[in-house]
């Protein structure tokens, strides 16, 4: 590859990055999930398109397979261990009985409706038996749900992955097909396997990474990702479920106390974000829109038998006996949104060999589609019909840019460094410039609400709240504060920029 083609290479990734993100942008607006328009990015980019070819496969599996990797990574870190353990069951029994019951019952509709052969019903019903996290959540986030039911779909979505995984893969194996004590067996032997894995990896990251002094701020999310990724590989090499330990791996990482913890959740979520992308706009690129008609009626006649039959069956088969009330029951199985992982899943048999899988392809995109078009709109209308929503429940807060740019607000933060002058500081002497404020004080570790007679010390992490115009003046006090201390103005230092300025 020349130096130009590598330009252009770059040139057109970053625009597919930044035609994504303001999809995704998009999207929230419109209360859809971002997937609909990376996969269109993917579409428009095809042979169909603008006319890049791709579609080999065997690629698009390893791809899918690493973004997934860190998409649950990201997912695991930011899932509140305190909220799901008592869950756990129910989530549990759902994520491997409920994927069973739902593989089972898809797999015989299809069979009886389509007239598919038992191997590629069962693959299909394996394939299309996961729920997503992001996607339901994408039209979720808004509405007043209790934190029992919210707490479940999340942990279900998390923990389903790798069944449905395990089991796509032993449908797409050559020779005889497998048994039902093969298949428990090995779904027993991955899924402890990979948990086992994903424990101990995360546990050594949260030795190494409280006990080891790294030299730059920016390496600890790296490390942490890093550790995730190492969870993965170890349990594919293993034999075991690397998706279900990397999600363990960043559970523990995302609830223990760790320097720089949000940090690595920022982080965490860029990755799992730049995932996604990726992922679905490869996988837009992998279909054939001039075969997507054909599997028009397959894909839904499939969807209503997953939607109306096979989810249902499965969530009141598997609930009833952890007291969860009927309506929730039935509010869980119309929010099971199908994204990424089902449309991956459905390279597994093709890269194997399974006659008739590529078609399978692209049931599962229009079914994806469709579905997702059609579950995400109703769902605030079922959660209302349903009653489990809860109108005296304050809404989730989205703590974004977006709203301080919307107010014209913005958010500083500083750690008062050895030596500097801003220690012994109280927060009145600071006479920010209005209407700043110092809303926030990390020191050690435990946050704390300042008062006007709060006094600074060294290493502290000090948040403020300013506007846009009163942010130059606002840095230029602090710096000035930081030279020579509270009579900064009185000893002729004005806060200026320049590192030849006033001496202190």
């Amino acid at each position: 590859m020349t130096l130009q083609h590598m330009y252009a290479v770059l040139l057109v990734g970053g625009s597919v990055l930044l035609a994504s993100i303001t999809g995704a942008r998009v999207a929230h607006g419109a209360g859809l999930p971002s997937l609909l328009f990376f996969l269109a990015v993917g579409l428009i980019l095809g042979e169909d398109g603008i006319g890049l070819d791709f579609d080999d496969a065997r690629v698009a599996q390893a791809v899918g397979t690493g973004a997934l990797a860190l998409i649950l990574i990201e997912g695991g870190m930011s899932t509140s261990w305190a909220s799901m353990r008592r869950l756990l069951a129910p989530a549990g029994v759902l994520a491997t009985a409920g994927v069973a019951v739902s593989t089972v019952v898809t797999a015989a509709g299809v069979h009886l409706l389509l007239g598919l052969e038992w191997r590629l019903a069962l693959l299909l019903g394996a394939i299309v038996s996961s729920t997503d996290a992001a996607a339901t959540f994408a039209v979720l986030r808004a509405l007043p749900l209790p934190a029992r039911l919210r707490g479940l779909l999340e942990a279900e979505s998390g923990l389903n992955d790798a069944p449905t995984i395990i089991l796509v893969l032993l449908f797409s194996g050559t020779g005889a097909f497998p048994g039902p004590g093969r298949v428990a067996g090995s779904l027993f032997f991955q899924l402890g396997a990979g948990v086992a894995l994903g424990l101990a990896t995360g546990f050594l990251a949260v030795l190494a990474l409280r006990r080891i002094a790294l030299p730059a701020t920016g390496l600890y999310p790296l490390a942490s990702v890093g550790f995730g990724v190492v969870a993965f590989a170890a349990a594919g090499l293993a034999g075991a479920s690397g998706i279900i330990s990397a999600y363990v791996c960043g559970v523990v990482l995302g609830n223990a106390r760790l320097p720089h913890r949000a940090a690595s959740r920022s982080f965490a979520e860029g990755t799992g974000w730049l995932g996604q992308i990726g992922l679905f706009v490869m996988l837009g690129l992998l279909v054939d829109p001039g075969q997507l008609p054909e599997a028009v009626v397959a894909g839904v006649v499939a969807g209503l038998v997953l939607l109306l039959v096979a989810r249902p069956v499965s969530v009141l088969a598997c609930l009833p006996w952890f007291r969860v009330p009927l309506r929730e029951q039935l509010f869980l199985s119309w929010a099971g949104l199908r994204g990424a992982v089902p449309i991956v899943l459905a390279t597994f048999p093709i890269v194997s060999g399974v006659e008739g899988a590529l078609d399978l392809l692209h049931v599962v995109f229009v079914l994806v589609v469709v579905f997702t078009l059609v579950q995400g709109p109703s769902l605030p209308a079922a959660a209302r019909l349903l009653g489990v929503t809860q109108p005296d429940q304050a809404r989730e807060v989205q703590v974004e840019a977006a709203p301080l740019e919307r107010l014209g607000a913005e958010l500083l933060t500083l750690t008062v460094p050895p030596g500097s002058r801003l220690h012994g500081v109280e927060i009145s002497e600071l006479r920010l410039p209005a209407p700043s404020v110092v809303s926030l004080i990390v020191r050690d570790g435990e946050s704390l609400v300042p008062t006007p007679t709060t006094t600074l010390a060294e290493g502290d992490e000090v948040l403020i709240v300013t506007t846009e115009a009163a942010r130059e003046a606002t840095e230029r006090r602090l710096r000035a504060v930081g030279r020579r201390g509270r009579l900064a103005h009185w000893l002729g230092e004005h806060g200026d920029p320049d590192p030849d300025g006033p001496a202190p």
